[in-house]
């Protein structure tokens, strides 16, 4: 049985066709689904999923090339949204240069409200990182001497080095079906190693499926593809790998015990 850690089943390519999407996604054992927020305007639609799917929970949250759009979403208003039982995680939320759709002050400012949010609820921070460890790093740790916050660092690519400060900081790591791709060598080389009880998987569907499914529209059926490769990468058995993301989805996120 396997969790997708992180999926977008609202998105043009899932949304149209979500109740097949699902039906594969089962077919192929994903017995859980988290179908994350990028931008107030989803919530709603994000939410509605996980209230009608028994196996589908989502977040609230505003991906940091949206922050400039969302100067005033806050911690008071993640946390109210969060209180619904569907809601487990918020975010996505953290630091992305690479495109710099925000300005990157604001990205730090609304990165460092949901962490707040995180804080204050103790659901774990969806966080995502892109041409920015350093300063991710920095906020991580900064915030994490003000009281503790659990989190995931989805869709990992970053560093080693960066891996090992996320998972100093008590954080899990989520691998998607980059770790596939030829030249993903750093990160297989992270994935290899990284601890078994702090490691979740994830397609971030529709985006970046994995091999053999390369140029197609992802989705949570593809998370077994994931695993499989990242089994056969650690040396695991794929039953071994599939029940120990699935048990570390439900110890983190844990609202979806309920």
């Amino acid at each position: 049985m396997f969790a997708d850690s992180h999926c977008h089943l609202n998105y043009k390519g899932l949304g149209e066709q979500q109740d097949a999407v699902l039906a594969r996604a089962r077919a192929r054992g994903v017995h859980a689904m988290l179908n994350i927020a990028t931008r107030e305007s989803e919530w709603d639609a994000v939410l509605a999923t996980a209230e009608r799917e028994p196996d589908v929970w989502a977040t609230v949250g505003i991906h940091p090339n949206e922050a400039d759009e969302h100067p005033d979403i806050g911690t008071a208003r993640l946390v109210e949204r969060a209180q619904h039982p569907r809601v487990v995680g918020i975010g996505e939320s953290g630091l992305d240069y690479f495109y710099e759709h925000s300005d990157r002050e604001r990205q730090r400012a609304s990165f460092r409200a949901h962490i707040a949010a995180a804080r204050e609820t103790q659901l774990p921070i969806v966080v995502h990182t892109r041409d920015a460890e350093d300063d991710t790093a920095a906020i991580l740790r900064e915030e994490m001497g003000k009281g503790a916050y659990p989190g995931v660092i989805h869709c990992f690519t970053a560093s080693g080095a960066f891996a090992d400060i996320a998972l100093e900081l008590g954080f899990y790591i989520s691998i998607s079906g980059i770790v596939t791709f030829k030249n993903a060598k750093d990160l297989q080389d992270t994935a290899a190693r990284l601890p078994l009880d702090r490691l979740l998987i994830e397609t971030d569907a529709p985006f970046l499926a994995p091999v053999p499914h390369r140029g197609k529209t992802g989705e949570p059926a593809f998370v077994a593809d994931t695993a499989a490769f990242l089994a056969k990468l650690r040396g695991e058995p794929l039953e071994t790998l599939a029940a120990a993301t699935a048990e570390n989805f439900h110890a983190l996120f844990t609202k979806t015990r309920a």
